[in-house]
């Protein structure tokens, strides 16, 4: 246990205020919950000092870590110098991040627009994308997510999120490449990608033709850690470029080392169009981004700016963060300690047949929880992340029936820690 020097308001205080001073939308998880006070790298502890594993990261944020000394640092001295100004005035950190996203993201991606979050990065590529097109309609997949705004909500393809009683119209939806559960009934590779081919009847039936943009995360993580097989992304980039559709990558959650590669789209083979990030660009820092083509990103030519985005704080965080990843070769280490959780996780599913599937890449997994009859477990998934925190270890869970044990730890995590996270978990699910 970790001395505490300060004392805190406790969980039950802070459950009577967030029940009092809060919107109800905003949730929390566990029955029991801690109140967190503190992160170093991969540990976060709570009011008691009780230190926690977290296989989580802020939802896959914080890739370098909690607090990183690297990154607070130039936080620190940052803050300490010029804090905000707003891109009326010009200021190097920006340019400078600008710079360097050009320089790590795949393909020809070349400009930035600055943001503070992921929804606003979404929102910013469908206006750049309908610029460009002329177009106003899109296309998204079943169970992506892709923010929290009126279009961004009506873009995702998720009920848990979509709460607008009446969203945005003129959004389509393909299926999604759900292999364990294929809406067609088929195996890969025999079923030469219908997930894909699909495409082609959206948007021959449920649209105008009009199609500025397709919407898809590289791995669909609320939906449920989905992950395409390889092809899947080519066979689309060839429907899309057949009709003049522009193709956007939500990299939020997979982006940045996450997937065993700097984006997860790279896995693929494929370029996009617009690529959207955020969550672990700025390791915890508020900030997201669009990048694009120039041909493409030099049709926004009104003015437009975010007072936020890209201030010189969460530049200066992000720049720091980008040095981390690229000094401790990140992407390396998720990709070499995803392949022995994987391995892990896939022992544990021959033990326990609750487990149907595991999938994902590098330090993006899922494990689905089910029934004999192969039907979603969600209060079986509720239990086993109860027991885990009880233990020490914080895992997520989402999918369309929150029956996904979802592990994105931060990169930093070590081989001891996954062989404690796996050892645990085979604990909690030999309890069930």
């Amino acid at each position: 246990m970790v001395s505490v020097p300060f004392s805190f308001i406790g969980p039950e205080e802070i459950l009577r205020k967030k029940k009092e001073y809060m919107i109800p939308c905003v949730y929390h998880f566990y029955q029991q919950p801690m109140q967190l006070v503190r992160g170093e790298m991969q540990y976060l502890y709570d009011h008691t000092g009780k230190k926690y594993l977290d296989c989580f990261a802020g939802v896959s944020v914080v890739n370098c870590g909690h607090c990183n000394p690297e990154i607070t640092a130039a936080i620190c001295q940052q803050v300490n110098t010029l804090q905000h100004t707003c891109t009326i005035y010009l200021t190097e950190q920006i340019v400078s991040l600008a710079e360097k996203l050009a320089q790590v993201t795949p393909g020809r991606l070349r400009k930035s627009f600055f943001c503070a979050s992921g929804t606003e990065a979404n929102e910013g590529a469908a206006l750049l994308a309908s610029l460009y097109t002329g177009h106003s309609e899109f296309i998204s997949l079943r169970q992506g997510l892709h923010g929290r705004t009126k279009l961004t909500m009506g873009l995702t393809g998720l009920r848990l999120w979509r709460t607008d009683p009446s969203p945005a119209g003129g959004i389509s939806f393909a299926p999604n490449a759900y292999c364990y559960r294929c809406p067609f009934k088929l195996k890969h590779p025999e079923c030469d990608y219908q997930c894909a081919n699909e495409l082609e009847n959206v948007i021959q039936t449920a649209t105008s033709g009009q199609v500025a943009a397709f919407f898809a995360e590289t791995i669909q993580g609320n939906g449920g850690i989905i992950t395409p097989p390889y092809g899947y992304f080519k066979r689309v980039k060839e429907i899309l470029d057949r009709h003049g559709i522009l193709l956007v990558i939500d990299e939020v959650q997979t982006g940045f080392g996450r997937t065993g590669a700097m984006f997860a789209i790279e896995h693929y083979g494929v370029e996009p169009d617009i690529m959207t990030m955020a969550k672990a660009l700025g390791n915890g820092t508020p900030v997201g981004a669009f990048i694009a083509r120039s041909e493409i990103a030099d049709k926004y030519t009104r003015p437009g700016a975010s007072t936020l985005g890209g201030n010189p704080v969460t530049s200066a965080a992000a720049l720091a963060t980008l040095a981390v990843i690229e000094k401790e070769n990140l992407p390396a280490r998720a990709k070499h300690l995803g392949k022995k959780l994987k391995d892990g996780l896939l022992r544990l599913q021959e033990k326990y047949p609750v487990i149907g599937d595991v999938r994902g890449l590098g330090l993006m997994l899922g494990a689905e929880l089910v029934h004999a009859d192969q039907s979603p477990a969600p209060e079986l998934t509720d239990q086993v992340l109860e027991s885990c925190k009880d233990r020490g270890i914080l895992i997520g869970k989402n999918g369309l029936e929150r029956n996904v044990l979802a592990f994105q730890p931060p990169l930093v995590i070590s081989e001891e820690d996954i062989n404690y996270l796996l050892n645990t978990l085979d604990l909690a699910l030999g309890k069930q």
